[in-house]
């Protein structure tokens, strides 16, 4: 488990942004830490782990740091690093568009993912911003994909926070997404998508199902280009992947979606070839200042 957003302090420090990780020994019997470990990891190579101890990179929940043949029992708590070896260097930057003592409000770009999972760990916009800032409570107020550009706000404060999230809950953050998709001529503009996106059987990847909408999507077309057009995306709702999934559904899948409407064999990734999906503009009344805020992308599709 991550420990980088536990309100009380952990026993090991953040290191470029990367807080430490926790894992409770559950009943059984090991004959030292290592012992543990190894079965808990195996993935992680026994040497692995020495190397972490002789480097005081793990430790139990007083900070008294462990080494191979330390005792565990039941109910201990283990910090430690979580590390990934090579991981792949996104060569793209974000940018920071403004921050007060609540916010920071960020251009996130393609290919970069928010928070830590799987192959990424310092390559994403938390840890970045984390080791960039020195602010460890950052968090993230709501969610773009991977694959997806543009406005993101972080929460700077624990205090504040619950504020701000409440503000997506009861969908009062207005937010603005462009999209280049094949042109549809047969279809009448504006557009309002409505249906109900559910998790299907295959990973990752959501499908919309009869029954009661629970998603819903205002489309227009900002500019035709030919047979693509920039068209205009104003969520009412935060499926997962609604954008990608509505447009597809309407015959016009995202340029460059891996996912829809049939997904993709997963490889490396192909960055001249970016998801054309891009978090615009974000708008809402603060509710400390009570005054209109409105941020956009720098970017442009």
């Amino acid at each position: 488990m991550d420990a980088s957003n536990q309100k009380s302090l952990t026993p090991l420090p953040y290191k470029h942004g990367v807080g430490p990780s926790y894992i409770w020994l559950p009943e059984g019997h090991w004959e030292n830490a290592l012992a543990f470990l190894s079965q808990q990891f195996p993935d992680v190579h026994p040497n692995v782990w020495r190397r972490r101890m002789e480097k005081l990179e793990v430790c139990d929940a007083q900070g008294h740091y462990l080494h191979a043949e330390s005792q565990v029992k039941r109910g201990m708590c283990i910090y430690y690093y979580r590390e990934i070896e090579n991981e792949a260097a996104i060569p793209f930057q974000e940018k920071i568009l403004f921050e007060d003592e609540h916010l920071l409000v960020v251009d996130k770009p393609h290919f970069l993912a928010v928070t830590p999972g799987g192959q990424y760990l310092r390559e994403t916009l938390l840890v970045r911003l984390k080791a960039s800032t020195g602010i460890n409570h950052l968090t993230p107020l709501h969610r773009l994909d991977r694959e997806t550009a543009g406005v993101i706000l972080f929460s700077k404060q624990i205090q504040s926070r619950g504020a701000y999230q409440g503000l997506f809950q009861t969908r009062e953050i207005e937010k603005s997404y462009h999209a280049l998709a094949a042109h549809l001529p047969l279809q009448s503009f504006p557009h309002h998508k409505i249906s109900r996106i559910e998790e299907s059987d295959r990973f990752f990847v959501m499908h919309e199902v009869p029954g009661e909408a629970n998603s819903e999507t205002f489309i227009s077309v900002l500019e035709p280009r030919g047979e693509i057009d920039l068209y205009h995306l104003q969520p009412r709702t935060g499926k997962k992947h609604q954008l990608r999934l509505h447009m597809a559904s309407l015959g016009a899948p995202i340029l460059n979606d891996q996912f829809y409407p049939v997904a993709q064999a997963m490889g490396s990734d192909d960055y001249s070839k970016p998801l054309r999906l891009l978090a615009k503009s974000i708008a809402f009344i603060d509710p400390f200042s009570l005054t209109k805020r409105e941020f956009h992308s720098q970017q442009s599709l």
